[in-house]
């Protein structure tokens, strides 16, 4: 059984059968998220004999890092992780302003099928784990250890749909929150999703301020509907009223992505419907131009359409801001990597 991503009540569940002290799993948890250490030979504050029957019996796993590339400007890197199972996820640190930031995926592959995405182009295979989300958090947080470098926010904005592994990455949040793990703000926190509804009620109940970003890339249902099937299941209409109640409920200001995508959405018409669709929301709007991945013969807008589109909206008084480029040489967008990983396997 691995034990990696067990809270310590948990650890002290599984170890009910070896007849320890209570405080034994207070060790393990502090030598597993604090001193860092997969090997229970290594927990040399429990007894010789205990570290024995522990390791015949459990096991503390993260995943391999299977491929790790470095952008040339050295502000983003992208880990490539391989689990135990075959499954692999991507996971990014991007060096930004306001501090180290990372990206972590919630699901191998994706069921959403948004037509812009390489995420979604091989389907789900499953979801991740609570432990397996965490692990990524510590790949990355471990490489900047090096640095003399630390984590100071996350986005769940990589591969999957976070609300449609609900329970998982709820369990991720608290434990990246816990003071004995990383002791990380709720509010360092931003959540991305193409819109389930159900979810984003259900989290604006949790308690935990954490920001929300709605991937929305299109101004009205019918458009979105064709650019992303999620649509046809859950309205905009509908969409919006969520997004809306979250923000009153937790205070937080809602992010509204919008992938700029040319001859698509990125037209003085969508930027109007857009801005009509938002105005007077506690919410911004992040534009973001089109990476383009081959097999969706979609194409990036040029400059002056982007500008044109961020400007109009900003005349609106809608507040808007232009996604800065990241590691667009490392094949950092969602899913690039890992399908062409999967490709050469």
């Amino acid at each position: 059984m691995n034990i990696w991503g067990l809270t310590q009540e948990e650890i002290q569940t599984v170890l009910e059968p070896f007849h320890v002290p209570s405080y034994r799993a207070k060790q393990i948890h502090r030598a597993m998220y604090q001193e860092r250490k997969t090997d229970f030979g290594e927990m040399t504050n429990l007894p010789k004999e205990l570290r024995g029957r522990l390791k015949d019996t459990l096991t503390i796993e993260r995943p391999s890092v299977l491929d790790l590339r470095r952008s040339s400007d050295g502000r983003t890197a992208k880990f490539l992780l391989g689990f135990s199972d075959g499954a692999t996820v991507e996971s990014v640190l991007m060096r930004q302003p306001y501090g180290n930031s990372i990206c972590v995926s919630t699901q191998d592959g994706c069921s959403m099928g948004c037509v812009f995405c390489a995420s979604t182009l091989h389907g789900l295979s499953r979801n991740l784990t609570r432990g397996e989300i965490l692990a990524e958090a510590y790949v990355i947080d471990d490489y900047l250890r090096e640095q003399g470098e630390k984590i100071d926010t996350c986005v769940l904005m990589g591969t999957g749909e976070p609300l449609m592994n609900y329970e998982n990455v709820v369990g991720f949040l608290r434990m990246m929150h816990e003071k004995e793990i990383f002791g990380m703000s709720y509010r360092s926190f931003t959540l991305s999703t193409s819109g389930i509804v159900p979810g984003i009620l259900r989290l604006a109940e949790e308690g935990l301020p954490v920001s929300l970003s709605l991937s929305l890339h299109a101004p009205n249902q019918e458009l979105r509907e064709k650019i992303m099937p999620i649509a046809r299941k859950y309205a905009l209409p509908e969409v919006i009223a969520a997004t809306k109640a979250y923000a009153k409920k937790t205070g937080r200001r809602v992010t509204y992505e919008y992938i700029l995508i040319a001859g698509v959405n990125d037209g003085l018409e969508e930027a109007k419907e857009l801005s009509r669709l938002v105005s007077g929301q506690l919410a911004s709007v992040n534009l973001i131009p089109l990476n383009p991945v081959a097999e969706a013969g979609l194409k990036r807008p040029g400059l002056e359409s982007i500008e044109a589109f961020s400007a109009y909206l900003s005349k609106q008084h809608i507040p808007v801001t232009v996604r800065r480029e990241m590691g667009t040489d490392i094949d950092a967008a969602c899913g690039q990597l890992r399908n062409a990983y999967r490709r050469g396997r």
